[in-house]
């Protein structure tokens, strides 16, 4: 059984997902808080929003975009083969833990890495999670610096040309004054028996 479940909707004020939901849903990128850094994000199976986001970041390095869902459910849906021992880690590991799949399902090429795997993370936000299940697709995401920028661990780090390049940023934690880090992630090898850490 996965602890990640979809809370309630009233727990996060409606008017947050609102919005971003209105402008993800016409191709939009949004600025928001997520369990890991402030991140663009928009629809990870509209490709159009895929394209700008790609624009907007075009020398960032493999594994620099991330699948965020809100279940193993629907992970399931956009990864060719989810091993036991993938899901026990994504459901009980206390840090936000992204793993790199070898291979992807319906989702846009363009947000594959070369080799044709894809770093996925279940959302451990409240916001985040509330926002893929309505929306009812994954989003895709980067954090929310450009070039050489640092990063943005929170809302005051976001630079003046990131809030200029999104069509939406999220109001919702930007008093957070508490540092976020990036996640762990892993990718296992040797039909899975062994873990690669990428980034601890």
């Amino acid at each position: 059984m996965t602890i990640f479940t979809n809370p309630v909707l009233h727990m996060i004020p409606q008017h947050h997902v609102e919005g971003a939901l209105a402008v993800i849903e016409n191709n939009g990128l949004v600025l928001c808080p997520t369990d890991t850094l402030w991140s663009i994000a928009c629809d990870a199976t509209d490709p159009v929003a895929v394209l700008r986001l790609l624009r907007l970041k075009p020398n960032a390095h493999a594994n620099s975009f991330e699948i965020l869902v809100d279940s193993i459910e629907m992970l399931k849906q956009y990864v060719e083969h989810l091993h036991p021992r993938v899901e026990t880690l994504l459901s009980y590991h206390i840090r936000p833990l992204t793993v790199v799949f070898d291979k992807a399902r319906n989702l846009p090429e363009k947000i594959q890495n070369p080799d044709g795997s894809i770093a996925v993370r279940i959302a451990q936000d409240e916001f985040c999670r509330d926002l893929i299940g309505t929306l009812k697709h994954p989003l895709v995401s980067t954090y929310a610096h450009l070039e050489s920028a640092p990063m943005p661990t929170h809302f005051g780090a976001v630079s003046s040309a990131v809030l200029e390049a999104v069509d939406y940023v999220v109001r919702y934690r930007q008093n957070d004054k508490s540092h976020g880090q990036p996640s762990v992630m892993v990718r296992l090898l040797e039909e899975e028996e062994e873990m690669e850490f990428l980034r601890e």
